[in-house]
C-alpha cells in the first residue's frame, strides 16, 4: 500500500512493494494517487524492476531453452529440469521463492534420491537462479546460497576389473578379431576406446572420421562447448587398432549415439551381473592408467581438465599398487 503525505505544498508518494522502493513528489493528491496506483501495478507485472509474476517453472523452462543448449551436458540438464518441474517447488511464484522453498525441495529430494544426485541437481538449479539474478532480473538473490547443502558424498572411485571388462565385452558381442557390425558390438569398441583415451561417451559418439588423424596418431574432439573440451587426444597403439577395426560406412567412427551407449552398456551390465558400474567409470580407469605414463600437465590437457584438482577425483590407483612402483 502506498504512503501519500503532504510535502512543502505538494504530495510525496512512498511505495515499498515486492522488495521495490519508489518515491516521487507530485503537485496534487489526485496525481499522487494515480501515480501510486500505476507504479504498484507496474511492480506487480514486473515493469518497474520488481520480480515478475512468474513461477520457478517459468525460470527453469527459460533456462532450458536459452542456456542449456550452450552446454556440453545439455541432455542431462534437460532431464534434471524435467524432474524438478514435477516437484512442488516448480509451482512456487518467484516472489515467494526463498530459502524455505529450497530447503523443502532439498528434503523431499533426499528422501527420493542419493545425496550425490541432489548435489548435481542443486548445482544446476543454483546456476539457473544466478543467471536469473544477474541477467534476467527475475530474482533479487539466489536462495540456494542461503540453504545448507546435503553432506558432501564421498568421491566415486569405482574401477572395472579385467574380469568385469571381459564379461562386458562378451555380453556386448565384441570380438577383437571381427568387424563390429552391430550397435552392441560397437559399444564394446567404444568402451575399450574410452579406456585408452579417457574420452567421454558423448565425445566418442560424435567423433567423425574427418577428425581422426591416424598418420599423426591423434584425434580431434571438436564438439565440446568449452575451450578445455575442444582438444587433440593422442592415440595409443590399441586406440588406433580399435579405429582401424571400424567399418567406414557412416560419418562417425563408431556409428552409435550417446543414448545408445548408455542403454546398451546398462543392458550388458545386467547380463554380466555386474553391480554399481557406470560407463563414465571408464574415465576413472583411463586416467588412473594414463597417470602412470604422462606428467600431470600433459594428462590434464589430454582429458580436457582446466582444474588440476579434478584429476584427483578421477585418479584412483590404490596405495597397494603405488607401493609396488616404489
Amino acid at each position: 500500500m502506498a504512503s501519500i503525505k503532504p510535502h512543502n505544498g505538494k504530495w510525496r508518494v512512498f511505495i515499498f512493494k515486492a522488495g521495490v522502493r519508489k518515491t516521487k513528489v507530485l503537485n496534487t493528491k489526485t496525481a499522487a494517487q494515480a501515480w501510486a496506483a500505476q507504479t504498484e501495478a507496474d511492480i506487480t507485472t514486473g515493469k518497474a524492476g520488481g520480480i515478475p509474476n512468474k513461477t520457478f517453472a517459468d525460470l527453469l523452462n527459460r533456462y532450458a531453452e536459452e542456456v542449456s543448449p550452450t552446454k556440453r551436458g545439455e541432455r542431462w540438464e534437460r532431464l534434471r529440469i524435467g524432474l524438478t518441474l514435477r516437484d512442488p517447488v516448480a509451482s512456487v511464484h518467484l516472489r515467494d521463492f526463498d530459502s524455505r522453498a529450497v530447503a523443502a525441495w532439498r528434503d523431499r529430494r533426499l528422501g527420493q534420491v542419493s545425496a550425490a544426485s541432489v548435489h548435481r541437481e542443486w548445482n544446476l538449479l543454483s546456476n539457473a537462479c544466478t543467471i536469473a539474478v544477474l541477467e534476467w532480473k527475475w530474482l533479487r538473490d539466489n536462495p540456494f546460497r542461503e540453504v545448507k547443502r546435503p553432506a558432501e558424498p564421498e568421491a566415486r572411485d569405482r574401477i572395472a576389473t579385467d574380469d568385469e571388462l571381459d564379461k562386458l565385452l562378451f555380453a556386448l558381442g565384441y570380438d577383437k578379431e571381427a568387424t563390429p557390425l552391430t550397435a552392441s558390438a560397437r559399444v564394446g569398441a567404444v568402451m575399450l576406446f574410452a579406456i585408452e583415451t579417457a574420452m567421454r561417451a558423448g565425445e566418442i559418439a560424435g567423433l567423425a572420421w574427418s577428425s581422426v588423424k591416424l598418420d599423426k596418431r591423434f584425434c580431434r574432439v571438436e564438439g565440446g562447448k568449452t575451450s578445455a573440451a575442444k582438444r587433440d587426444v593422442p592415440l595409443s597403439a590399441e586406440a588406433i587398432r580399435i579405429i582401424e577395426q571400424m567399418p567406414r560406412d557412416a560419418d562417425t567412427v563408431f556409428n552409435v549415439t550417446a543414448s545408445q551407449i548408455d542403454s546398451l552398456f546398462r543392458k550388458a551390465k545386467g547380463k554380466a551381473m555386474i553391480e554399481d558400474l557406470h560407463f563414465h567409470d571408464t574415465r576413472h580407469l583411463a586416467i588412473t592408467r594414463l597417470a602412470r605414463k604422462l606428467d600431470v600437465l600433459a594428462l590434464a590437457r589430454m582429458v580436457g581438465h582446466r582444474d588440476l584438482r579434478m584429476l584427483q577425483l578421477y585418479y584412483n590407483e590404490s596405495a597397494e599398487d603405488m607401493a609396488g612402483r616404489l
